[in-house]
Protein backbone atom coordinates (compact mmCIF):
# COMPACT_ATOMS: atom_id res chain seq x y z
CA UNK A 1 0.00 0.00 0.00
CA UNK A 2 1.53 3.62 -1.31
CA UNK A 3 2.24 5.99 1.60
CA UNK A 4 -1.03 7.99 0.64
CA UNK A 5 -3.62 5.40 1.10
CA UNK A 6 -2.25 4.32 4.42
CA UNK A 7 -2.08 8.30 5.26
CA UNK A 8 -5.65 8.38 4.05
CA UNK A 9 -7.05 5.10 5.75
CA UNK A 10 -5.47 6.78 9.26
CA UNK A 11 -7.12 10.03 8.91
CA UNK A 12 -10.14 7.74 8.30
CA UNK A 13 -9.59 5.78 11.01
CA UNK A 14 -9.08 8.94 12.85
CA UNK A 15 -12.37 10.93 12.16
CA UNK A 16 -14.28 7.98 13.14
CA UNK A 17 -13.05 7.20 16.47
CA UNK A 18 -13.84 11.22 17.08
CA UNK A 19 -17.64 10.82 15.56
CA UNK A 20 -18.01 7.10 16.54
CA UNK A 21 -16.98 8.01 20.32
CA UNK A 22 -19.28 10.72 20.95
CA UNK A 23 -22.54 9.13 19.10
CA UNK A 24 -22.37 5.49 20.92
CA UNK A 25 -21.45 7.45 24.07
CA UNK A 26 -24.69 9.18 23.66
CA UNK A 27 -26.48 6.08 22.33
CA UNK A 28 -25.57 3.58 24.84
CA UNK A 29 -26.38 6.25 27.93
CA UNK A 30 -29.80 5.91 27.00
CA UNK A 31 -29.79 1.68 27.44
CA UNK A 32 -28.62 2.83 31.32
CA UNK A 33 -31.65 4.01 33.53
CA UNK A 34 -31.01 7.09 35.21
CA UNK A 35 -27.59 8.02 33.85
CA UNK A 36 -27.24 11.12 32.93
CA UNK A 37 -24.44 12.72 30.02
CA UNK A 38 -23.66 15.67 32.03
CA UNK A 39 -23.07 14.56 35.63
CA UNK A 40 -22.64 10.96 35.00
CA UNK A 41 -18.72 9.90 33.67
CA UNK A 42 -17.64 8.55 30.80
CA UNK A 43 -16.21 5.82 32.70
CA UNK A 44 -19.35 4.83 34.70
CA UNK A 45 -20.90 3.39 31.64
CA UNK A 46 -18.06 0.73 31.07
CA UNK A 47 -18.55 -0.46 34.72
CA UNK A 48 -19.02 -3.64 35.98
CA UNK A 49 -22.69 -2.51 37.08
CA UNK A 50 -23.86 -0.74 33.95
CA UNK A 51 -26.12 -2.90 31.53
CA UNK A 52 -23.96 -1.63 28.91
CA UNK A 53 -20.30 -2.34 30.44
CA UNK A 54 -19.50 -5.00 27.60
CA UNK A 55 -20.58 -3.36 24.37
CA UNK A 56 -18.98 0.04 25.83
CA UNK A 57 -15.47 -2.10 26.83
CA UNK A 58 -15.50 -3.53 23.06
CA UNK A 59 -15.80 0.04 21.92
CA UNK A 60 -12.81 1.35 23.97
CA UNK A 61 -10.65 -0.76 22.42
CA UNK A 62 -11.70 -0.63 18.65
CA UNK A 63 -11.36 3.24 19.21
CA UNK A 64 -8.14 2.84 21.22
CA UNK A 65 -7.06 0.29 18.04
CA UNK A 66 -7.93 3.37 15.40
CA UNK A 67 -6.19 6.19 17.25
CA UNK A 68 -2.94 3.88 17.09
CA UNK A 69 -3.74 4.08 13.12
CA UNK A 70 -3.99 7.67 13.21
CA UNK A 71 -0.75 7.89 15.09
CA UNK A 72 1.47 5.64 12.49
CA UNK A 73 -0.23 7.71 10.13
CA UNK A 74 0.25 10.93 11.23
CA UNK A 75 4.09 9.98 11.36
CA UNK A 76 4.24 8.30 7.83
CA UNK A 77 2.35 12.37 6.32
CA UNK A 78 5.07 14.11 8.64
CA UNK A 79 8.05 12.27 8.40
CA UNK A 80 10.57 15.03 7.25
CA UNK A 81 9.55 16.97 10.65
CA UNK A 82 11.50 14.43 12.71
CA UNK A 83 12.43 13.93 16.08
CA UNK A 84 9.27 15.88 16.93
CA UNK A 85 7.01 14.04 14.69
CA UNK A 86 7.90 11.06 16.16
CA UNK A 87 7.01 12.24 19.71
CA UNK A 88 3.53 13.84 18.27
CA UNK A 89 2.72 10.42 16.96
CA UNK A 90 3.53 8.58 20.03
CA UNK A 91 1.45 10.75 22.36
CA UNK A 92 -1.31 9.57 19.92
CA UNK A 93 -0.29 6.55 20.31
CA UNK A 94 0.03 6.43 23.70
CA UNK A 95 -3.35 8.36 24.31
CA UNK A 96 -5.16 5.09 22.44
CA UNK A 97 -3.71 2.58 24.01
CA UNK A 98 -4.50 4.84 27.37
CA UNK A 99 -8.04 6.39 26.94
CA UNK A 100 -9.05 3.71 24.78
CA UNK A 101 -7.39 -0.11 25.08
CA UNK A 102 -6.44 0.53 28.84
CA UNK A 103 -9.86 1.60 29.56
CA UNK A 104 -11.60 -1.14 27.69
CA UNK A 105 -9.57 -3.81 29.02
CA UNK A 106 -9.79 -2.96 32.89
CA UNK A 107 -13.42 -1.58 34.00
CA UNK A 108 -13.99 1.31 36.78
CA UNK A 109 -15.83 -0.57 39.59
CA UNK A 110 -15.99 0.71 43.21
CA UNK A 111 -17.00 -1.64 46.21
CA UNK A 112 -19.01 0.65 48.27
CA UNK A 113 -16.73 4.06 47.61
CA UNK A 114 -13.53 2.22 47.30
CA UNK A 115 -12.11 1.52 44.29
CA UNK A 116 -11.49 -1.86 43.11
CA UNK A 117 -7.49 -2.86 41.70
CA UNK A 118 -9.22 -2.81 38.14
CA UNK A 119 -10.33 0.80 38.93
CA UNK A 120 -7.19 1.97 39.43
CA UNK A 121 -5.35 0.59 36.88
CA UNK A 122 -8.32 2.11 35.00
CA UNK A 123 -7.52 5.50 36.31
CA UNK A 124 -3.75 4.98 35.44
CA UNK A 125 -4.33 3.95 31.72
CA UNK A 126 -6.97 6.83 31.96
CA UNK A 127 -4.38 9.64 33.62
CA UNK A 128 -1.06 8.47 31.21
CA UNK A 129 -3.72 8.72 28.07
CA UNK A 130 -4.77 12.05 29.00
CA UNK A 131 -1.31 13.50 29.76
CA UNK A 132 0.03 12.63 26.35
CA UNK A 133 -2.77 14.31 24.50
CA UNK A 134 -1.63 16.88 26.31
CA UNK A 135 1.36 17.34 25.31
CA UNK A 136 0.61 17.02 21.55
CA UNK A 137 -0.33 20.48 21.27
CA UNK A 138 3.35 21.29 22.96
CA UNK A 139 4.74 18.94 20.56
CA UNK A 140 2.98 20.57 17.25
CA UNK A 141 4.38 23.94 18.06
CA UNK A 142 7.67 22.18 17.75
CA UNK A 143 6.66 21.26 13.85
CA UNK A 144 4.88 24.35 13.08
CA UNK A 145 7.93 26.79 12.15
CA UNK A 146 6.96 30.42 12.61
CA UNK A 147 7.46 30.19 8.74
CA UNK A 148 3.98 28.16 8.56
CA UNK A 149 0.50 29.53 8.89
CA UNK A 150 -0.20 31.06 12.25
CA UNK A 151 -3.03 29.78 12.91
CA UNK A 152 -2.78 26.46 13.34
CA UNK A 153 -0.42 27.54 15.43
CA UNK A 154 -3.13 29.36 17.60
CA UNK A 155 -5.77 26.78 17.68
CA UNK A 156 -2.74 24.51 18.94
CA UNK A 157 -2.19 26.87 22.01
CA UNK A 158 -6.02 27.43 22.44
CA UNK A 159 -6.03 23.31 22.81
CA UNK A 160 -3.86 23.16 24.96
CA UNK A 161 -5.11 26.05 27.66
CA UNK A 162 -8.88 24.89 27.27
CA UNK A 163 -8.04 21.12 27.56
CA UNK A 164 -5.85 21.64 30.76
CA UNK A 165 -9.24 23.74 32.16
CA UNK A 166 -11.64 21.73 31.83
CA UNK A 167 -9.46 18.74 33.17
CA UNK A 168 -8.65 20.79 36.44
CA UNK A 169 -12.78 21.20 36.05
CA UNK A 170 -12.89 17.41 36.06
CA UNK A 171 -11.04 17.00 38.88
CA UNK A 172 -13.14 18.61 41.09
CA UNK A 173 -15.50 15.18 40.85
CA UNK A 174 -13.18 14.20 43.71
CA UNK A 175 -14.26 17.21 46.02
CA UNK A 176 -16.12 16.28 49.23
CA UNK A 177 -18.83 18.82 48.10
CA UNK A 178 -20.99 16.78 46.28
CA UNK A 179 -23.34 19.60 45.42
CA UNK A 180 -21.03 21.77 44.33
CA UNK A 181 -22.10 22.64 40.94
CA UNK A 182 -18.45 21.76 39.73
CA UNK A 183 -18.57 18.39 40.98
CA UNK A 184 -22.15 17.80 39.79
CA UNK A 185 -21.55 18.30 36.12
CA UNK A 186 -18.34 16.16 36.07
CA UNK A 187 -19.57 14.28 32.89
CA UNK A 188 -20.28 18.06 30.89
CA UNK A 189 -16.43 18.86 31.66
CA UNK A 190 -15.42 15.47 30.24
CA UNK A 191 -17.33 15.60 27.43
CA UNK A 192 -16.26 19.38 26.46
CA UNK A 193 -12.60 18.11 26.97
CA UNK A 194 -13.29 15.30 24.37
CA UNK A 195 -14.53 17.83 22.38
CA UNK A 196 -11.85 19.91 22.45
CA UNK A 197 -9.08 17.48 21.59
CA UNK A 198 -11.37 15.39 18.76
CA UNK A 199 -12.05 18.62 16.81
CA UNK A 200 -8.33 19.11 17.15
CA UNK A 201 -7.31 15.77 15.91
CA UNK A 202 -10.02 16.13 13.17
CA UNK A 203 -8.75 19.22 11.89
CA UNK A 204 -5.67 17.49 11.69
CA UNK A 205 -7.29 14.53 9.91
CA UNK A 206 -9.04 16.68 6.78
CA UNK A 207 -5.89 18.48 6.10
CA UNK A 208 -4.04 15.06 5.95
CA UNK A 209 -6.90 13.51 3.57
CA UNK A 210 -6.61 16.99 1.51
CA UNK A 211 -2.47 17.30 1.28
CA UNK A 212 -1.09 13.95 1.63
CA UNK A 213 2.16 14.75 0.19
CA UNK A 214 2.49 18.01 1.97
CA UNK A 215 2.29 19.24 4.98
CA UNK A 216 -1.21 20.55 6.35
CA UNK A 217 -0.32 23.61 7.60
CA UNK A 218 2.28 24.52 4.70
CA UNK A 219 2.09 27.86 2.28
CA UNK A 220 2.40 25.63 -0.84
Amino acid sequence: MKNDKKILLAAIACIAACIGDFTILLILGNYYPGYNQLKNTISALGASNSPVSNLISIWWIILGILFILFGLGFKLAFKEKGKSITLASWAIIIYGIGEGIGSGAFKADHVGDALTVSAYIHDFFGGIGIVAILLFPVLMQRIILNSERRWFRIISWMVLFSGISFIVLFSFRYSNNENHILTIYKGLWQRIFLGIIYTYFIIIAINMIKNRKVPPWSKS
